[in-house]
């Protein structure tokens, strides 16, 4: 299937923009409209579509950037739902709760849903689809949401707008779990992580390409996005082997990816442009923390340094 037949845009470059720094913690402390601008400033020298995950203060921000600085940047804006059962397969405990606290999820969730409805029908020129929710329904998700679940909240979007409605999930329950959901949502939107999946550098693309091809082969009529890939530039050794993520890997990862989703012709929103601070641990070196392609300082890493200032920094 082609983008067009889902899209107005051909497939081009994407990222997965999320702008908190330091000290700045989601649903606590929000990025200044300034703050926003400067971050968006660079990201459009690279890529052309980004990625918002959720409904809030920071996702309104970008919006009005985008509208009043006039940046030719089109936007996936997604409501982040909340679990709505418990999984008891969590890995880290993280997915087990009160009926109370399910119960307000569920309140939680169509508010978001509601948010996400009026910010696609108010920003219309610019975001370009929507997304019902993020890693919901894998086995390890800490915010589980029932499938049928997922495909009434994408029934609803779907009715209330015109843009194309998706969901964001590992590849994984794409090929079996959510099977009911393909024919509700307009595209089918996939996650691959070689780095989480203990594979090295080396193996890393082609294991990429296994992923994507294993749910195009699965549901041909349907288009697939890659709405996370990538590679972290550091790692404590937990979840990650330390030798395997480093900023050299990282580039070659981002390059190997970039050339491949050109060639093919794949939307691809790579993850992500800004290192993260507020994730994960406390350690410094905790991996969540470590997927920008430019530090939290704003400057680049590797990637997306220019030869002559990646020499030059050599040679210091």
């Amino acid at each position: 299937m082609k983008y067009t037949d889902v899209f107005s845009i051909d497939a081009a470059s994407a990222v997965c923009y999320s702008g908190y720094r330091a000290g700045q913690v989601p649903g606590v402390s929000f990025p200044s409209y300034n703050e926003v601008k400067e971050d968006l400033l660079i990201v459009k020298k690279h890529w052309s579509y980004i990625r918002l995950y959720s409904c809030d203060a920071h996702s309104k921000t970008v919006l009005e950037v985008i509208e009043n600085e006039k940046l030719d940047l089109k936007v996936m804006l997604g409501a982040y739902i909340t679990a709505e059962e418990n999984n008891h397969n969590c890995p880290w405990g993280g997915g087990v709760y009160t009926d109370q606290t399910l119960q307000n999820n569920r309140l939680h969730n169509q508010n978001e849903i509601n948010k996400l409805i009026e910010l696609a029908n108010t920003y219309d020129s610019i975001i370009f689809s929507l997304s019902v929710g993020n890693e919901a329904c894998v086995e390890w998700t800490d915010h589980m949401v029932p499938v049928a679940r997922v495909i009434a909240y994408v029934k609803q979007l779907k009715a209330a707008t015109k843009q194309p409605v998706t969901f964001c999930e590992n590849y994984v329950p794409w090929l079996d779990k959510l099977a009911p959901l393909v024919e509700a949502v307009d595209f089918i939107s996939i996650h691959t992580y070689p780095l989480w999946e203990y594979k090295t550098i080396d193996e890393a693309i082609s294991f990429t390409k296994q992923n994507y091809q294993a749910v195009a082969k699965e549901y041909p009529h349907k288009l697939v996005v890659i709405t996370e890939a990538g590679w972290a530039s550091t790692s404590n050794g937990k979840g990650i082997p330390r030798e395997h993520a480093n900023p050299v890997f990282q580039k070659i990862y981002y390059q190997e990816l970039s050339r491949w989703c050109e060639e093919d012709c794949i939307l691809t929103f790579i993850f992500e442009a800004f290192d993260e601070p507020w994730k994960g641990s406390d350690d410094p070196d905790e991996p969540e923390k470590h997927w920008g392609l430019y530090y939290e300082n704003r400057s680049p890493k590797l990637a997306l340094k220019k030869k002559t200032a990646y020499k030059a920094e050599q040679t210091r």
